[in-house]
């Protein structure tokens, strides 16, 4: 009898996920109201890279894993397939369950409630983003 591992809950606990106080870029070099995804190869190699999905609205940012909570697919596989309506949310699209832009809690769709993984920030005093500590 075999079991399946238990889901993870926490960024934290995903296969290859980063170690807190890795750069990623400046907030300064996100578009304002356009999602950024970024592949990060922590390990995983270039068929499983960790995949973060950074959004900025003004001089806020906020990230996410790239990972559907209904499927555990990626929101989007490349920038280009991003379905998001600017500062507000951001779509699936594989299941087009939607996500509100602030806090990654799904509105709609079959997740309804669950939410998007969020990966804490952390800012220096030149603007460079890094991984931050779980809380």
């Amino acid at each position: 009898m075999s079991s399946s591992p238990p889901t993870p809950q926490h960024w934290f606990e995903l296969p290859h996920a980063p170690e807190p106080g890795t750069p990623l870029c400046t907030w300064q070099g996100l578009a304002d109201g356009q999602p950024t995804l970024m592949e990060l190869d922590t390990g995983g190699g270039p068929t499983q890279p960790f995949r973060l999905m950074l959004l900025r609205s003004g001089t806020q940012v906020k990230a996410f894993v790239n990972r559907c909570a209904h499927f555990g697919v990626p929101l989007a596989a490349k920038q280009a397939q991003l379905i998001f309506k600017p500062h507000t949310s951001i779509t699936c699209n594989v299941h087009y369950a939607r996500y509100r832009w602030a806090d990654g809690v799904c509105e709609a769709g079959d997740c309804e409630g669950e939410s998007l993984m969020a990966v804490p920030l952390e800012q220096d005093e030149a603007g460079q983003l890094r991984i931050g500590r779980p809380a």
